[in-house]
């Protein structure tokens, strides 16, 4: 008679538990939540404030970023 209840008690257990993460994960909110949405929004306004806008063509980017490189190894090897 014993493995029975201790199945039976168990299993109370596990979903008590199970009924006591769900809960706190439901209503839990992060605090720093509402700081990172901040920071979000102001990175969002520092990209549109921008004095050189990045080029929408991915190919454009390419070419430009490859050029950068080269213009900095250039210089390093200057030195």
């Amino acid at each position: 008679m014993r493995r029975p209840w201790a199945w039976a008690v168990g299993g109370l257990a596990l979903a008590g538990l199970l009924r006591r993460r769900r809960d706190a994960a439901v209503g839990a909110v992060d605090p720093r939540a509402d700081e990172l949405r901040v920071k979000l929004a102001e990175s969002r306004s520092t990209v549109e404030e921008r004095e050189v806008p990045a080029p929408e063509d991915a190919e454009a980017r390419r070419r430009a970023v490859h050029e950068s490189a080269r213009a900095t190894v250039a210089q390093m090897r200057k030195r």
